[in-house]
């Protein structure tokens, strides 16, 4: 089955073709220069940026693939969660391609999506694991740090949420209040690489309370700490915003390394998962892998290029859904910017 991807959620413009396990083909256009001044995404910004990108994105895609549009079997499009005004752009132009080539259209859920990151492959490369379920998808994108157990590709159960900033949002937040910039997640990491997460022994918010998780309260003890030891008045590459970098990613890391195992010892899941944009960090890939193996877990975790917003894994989940017999979405349909994985 092939299937052409379409992603507008956000900040990334992205189109994808995949048939059968196999990317064929993954274009994104990021708008990161385009929000940076702004210090986070403009949404109105995004919008018009995806209106220009998304016709070219998806030619370039299919051409990249050697496919023409006759060829496609389905298209999948991101419905939510995300953005509104730029999660109608995609959707829009779905609608019109599915309709104008008589092709069915399905809406994919942008966070079930990265839980199934890590099963994709590229021509010539090794086949995408097949996992043993149930796993436990642990998923940390923007403005998502969700738990789920994972029956099978399509079935999920919720097992925890944040209940205020998500992890992604707390790198952000943590860079610019320390006027680091943005995004806040790889220039934290890279400071935290030489800093001693040691010096500056911040809190690690509900550690061993139940499945949720919360930041907010890590976010301000960094604020603190930041205005206390005048680190305004350091040069951006001092060795105390260095230890008070790597004192904030290892308390993220311990919580969502803890929550994930736990919740796989409750689930009783024979593999983890570990996705979404802050997956790529890598100092929370070495802590997982090392969690799982001590618990007798295989950890699935995608390619760096899989961890950000991308439409392959809209197609992936797109063609998994199509494959079911999921009925095809009505060009009446609405994007969901809040939308619970059920």
């Amino acid at each position: 089955m092939l299937i052409l991807g379409l992603e507008s959620s956000c900040d990334e413009t992205a189109a994808s073709l995949y048939e059968d396990g196999l990317v064929l083909s993954s274009v994104i256009r990021s708008q990161v220069d385009l929000h940076r001044q702004y210090g986070g995404v403009v949404p109105e910004i995004a919008s018009r940026a995806h209106l220009e990108a998304v016709d070219l994105i998806s030619r370039k895609a299919l051409d990249e693939a050697g496919r023409t549009l006759n060829q496609l079997d389905g298209i999948a499009v991101t419905q939510g969660p995300g953005l509104v005004g730029a999660l109608l752009v995609a959707m829009n132009f779905a609608k019109g391609l599915a309709f104008a080539a008589n092709l069915p259209l399905t809406g994919v859920n942008h966070v079930k999506a990265h839980a199934l990151a890590p099963f994709m492959s590229l021509p010539g490369e090794d086949t995408a694991p097949e996992p043993q379920f149930p796993l436990v998808a642990l998923v940390v994108s923007g403005g998502h740090t969700n738990l789920y157990r994972m029956d099978d590709y399509l079935t999920f159960t919720q097992l925890g949420r944040t209940r205020d900033d998500a992890a992604g949002e707390a790198f952000d937040k943590t860079a610019k209040l320390m006027g680091l910039g943005y995004p806040g997640g790889q220039v934290i990491e890279t400071m935290a690489e030489r800093g001693d997460p040691e010096i500056f022994r911040l809190p690690r918010p509900m550690l061993r309370e139940g499945l949720d998780f919360s930041f907010s309260g890590l976010k301000t003890g960094v604020l603190t700490l930041y205005r206390n030891h005048k680190l305004a008045e350091k040069p951006a590459d001092d060795i105390t915003l260095c230890h008070l970098a790597a004192g904030f990613q290892a308390a993220v890391v311990e919580v969502l390394v803890t929550k994930l195992m736990a919740a796989c010892a409750a689930a009783g899941a024979k593999g983890a998962v570990l996705a979404g944009g802050v997956a790529a960090n890598g100092a929370l890939r070495r802590a997982a892998e090392k969690a799982a193996k001590k618990q007798g877990l295989r950890l699935y975790v995608p390619p760096l290029a899989w961890c950000a917003d991308n439409a392959a894994m809209i197609a992936h989940l797109g063609a998994r859904q199509l494959a079911a017999g999921q009925p095809p979405l009505e060009l009446s349909a609405e994007a969901f910017p809040r939308w619970q994985v059920a």
